[in-house]
């Protein structure tokens, strides 16, 4: 919205700043990260009203979770809220990305929503059924899959790009929204099984999400992409705006969310902000470059789908408890210890990342 006080600029003033995008993602993460400090402790006092016994805790899960009964869930409304508010004010509003990344991310927040929703009013740890959670990501993924496919250049429409191997694309044709359906589905889950102790989720998607800014912002500038020799999508810079809000309002969601938290982020976070993650991917045409940046959320669901056929197929279990995270809480790991080793492989992983704009 800021962006159209340009109008009022000369070429040489203050109003000339909103023209240049890395102003502006300074501008939404700094709005974002205030709208959380002030808008944080209220929302907080609201939901522990609202909520009364607050997240229901699984009775068979760590022992040590029992001690954080009655603490509120849906603490991702408070970084959408601040995500959509820096995004509206500070971002391009006639860039189609903003508004597709956008839509994915407030389309997963409402399914988590009525999954929070159902949880808390029924007082069980199961809430909307899978199957229909499912299928309306499905659904939702399904568009934006579509959508990013006519958004993309001609010569990308449809094309997977491959990492480090700069002239390798690989055309999946009608097979494109169906893998574009998988990568932001996947990512949504993914981040939600990882969003089980306090602050393990958030720290990671933040990591993730300034990665994929930082990718999305090079391949949407020509000079940009011909030094790295990667696939140019122009108009994909604007998506750093998002990113940098996205990251301002997990900061502030994290000083409530620190141990012992004030707060959960519920599946209203992890499915919305895992969804913005795919479908950032989808958008810069690095799906593959999210499984490595997001490789901790990867292992993460890994480990679930590998116990649960595991088990089926020979009625014992590869991991103490699944997700991974429970399975070193089993083996007597401290949650602080657990949740700041996984934050430093998820940097790493992101680091790693980031070095595939340069291995050509």
């Amino acid at each position: 919205m800021l962006y159209w006080l340009t109008a009022f600029s000369d070429g040489g003033d203050f109003f000339n700043l909103f023209r240049y995008i890395t102003f502006r993602a300074g501008g939404a993460f700094f709005t974002a990260l205030l709208f959380g400090f002030l808008f944080g402790r209220p929302l907080i006092d609201l939901l522990r009203v609202r909520q009364k016994k607050g997240q229901p805790i699984r009775e068979d899960g760590p022992q040590t979770h029992f001690a954080k009964a009655g603490t509120p869930t849906m603490g991702g409304l408070l970084v959408l809220s601040a995500l959509i508010v820096a995004t509206l004010l500070w971002a391009r509003l006639d860039n189609p990305f903003v508004w597709l990344v956008l839509g994915v991310t407030m389309a997963f927040g409402a399914i988590g929503f009525a999954d929070d929703y159902a949880k808390v009013t029924k007082q069980t740890s199961r809430g909307v059924s899978g199957r229909l959670r499912m299928a309306i990501g499905l659904v939702v993924a399904a568009a934006a899959g579509y959508a990013a496919s006519s958004l993309h250049p001609g010569p990308l429409t449809n094309q997977l790009a491959v990492p480090v191997f700069k002239d390798v694309l690989i055309n999946l044709g009608y097979f494109f929204v169906p893998f574009a359906m998988i990568v932001i589905v996947g990512a949504a889950n993914a981040v939600n099984l990882t969003d089980g102790l306090d602050g393990l989720a958030i720290m990671p998607v933040m990591i993730a999400a300034g990665t994929l800014g930082v990718i999305a912002y090079a391949v949407g500038r020509v000079d940009f992409t011909e030094y790295l020799d990667v696939h140019y999508v122009p108009g994909t810079g604007e998506i750093l705006v998002f990113t940098a809000g996205l990251i301002g309002g997990g900061l502030g969601f994290l000083w409530y969310n620190a141990p012992p938290a004030a707060v959960f982020m519920g599946d209203t976070g992890s499915l919305a902000l895992g969804g913005a993650l795919g479908a950032i991917a989808v958008c810069t045409k690095h799906e593959i470059v999210l499984a490595i940046v997001g490789g901790l959320f990867v292992v993460e669901a890994l480990s679930v789908i590998i116990q649960v056929l595991y088990f089926k197929r020979t009625g014992k279990r590869v991991f103490l408890m699944a997700p991974i995270h429970h399975h070193y809480e089993k083996k007597g790991w401290a949650e602080p210890q657990i949740v700041i080793r996984f934050w430093i492989i998820s940097l790493i992983l992101a680091l790693i990342g980031l070095a595939t704009l340069k291995l050509r």
